[in-house]
């Protein structure tokens, strides 16, 4: 159905007063009863996806665009993940209905990825070898972490102004550890950091004052199934069915010449 049609649809319905009893989209607390159309008209939405990337990340995005344009919602691609958000520009990409189609199928994440372990922490974090080889690095390291805190603190800066001047007070962020860490961190630094964009001209208090705060939604994307709370992170089904695949495969060799297989499976950031 194309979304023209279910938006005349949609107020026809809110013309009549009347509620789908068959609704898939049920309001907490509220099971059989549709969250309403344009719901949240005009606000600001954006996805990213960071760090490894998992099975099942791109029907994530397609869940996310859709229901944001269903609820009335501008919705951005922030391209590369956090790197996308720092770097802005095309980065930052508004969404459509089509934008995703044709990609529940597909490995990865169509929006790319990126690591970024500078936002897990203000000060941020480099992992310079070479530094530790020499016997005065304790010297220098004091000085490098003041610059990556100086440099950290205008990286967000940036990526906040970015998010500010597409009207985006709202994301949705997919992946693991550090894509959760930093999105946090994020978040309690926004008031600093839009507090700091007045102070250096970049923004004005009126605007400051339209964007106090920021909304982070936060969705694991983990072949791991390592996040409590949760009957199963994205990506792990696909693993397993991965997993189930291979075994199957090599059991046939293995009963072919009635030789024992050992299977080693290794899921972690640092393997496979």
């Amino acid at each position: 159905m194309k979304f023209q049609e279910m938006e005349a649809q949609a107020a026809q319905r809110e013309k009549r007063n009347i509620r789908r009893l068959d609704s898939i989209v049920p309001t907490a607390g509220k099971e059989g009863s549709a969250i309403q159309f344009n719901l949240y008209k005009g606000r600001g939405v954006a996805v990213f996806t960071s760090g490894g990337d998992s099975q099942g990340m791109n029907s994530a995005v397609r869940s996310v665009v859709r229901m944001g344009i269903y609820l009335g919602c501008k919705v951005f691609f922030i391209n590369e993940g956090y790197q996308g958000m720092v770097d802005g520009g095309d980065n930052i990409v508004e969404a459509n209905w089509n934008s995703v189609s044709d990609i529940i199928q597909k490995g990865g994440t169509i929006i790319g990825s990126a690591r970024c372990s500078d936002f897990r922490k203000r000060e941020g974090r480099l992992k310079v070898k070479a530094l530790k080889t020499l016997r005065f690095h304790q010297l220098f390291m004091p000085l490098l972490r003041s610059s990556l805190k100086i440099w950290f603190s205008i990286s967000a800066r940036i990526a906040a102004l970015n998010l500010i001047e597409k009207g985006i007070t709202n994301l949705v962020c997919i992946g693991g550890d550090g894509t959760l860490t930093g999105a946090n961190q994020f978040r309690k630094d926004w008031p600093g950091l839009v507090k700091e964009l007045v102070d250096t001209g970049k923004i004005s208090p009126e605007t400051a004052a339209k964007n106090p705060n920021i909304q982070i939604v936060g969705l694991v994307g983990s072949i791991d199934n390592d996040f409590c709370g949760t009957d199963m992170t994205i990506g792990t089904d696909s693993a397993l069915q991965r997993i189930i695949e291979s075994i199957d495969a090599v059991s046939a060799t293995a009963q072919s010449h009635q030789r024992s297989f050992v299977v080693e499976v290794i899921m972690t950031k640092s393997f496979g």
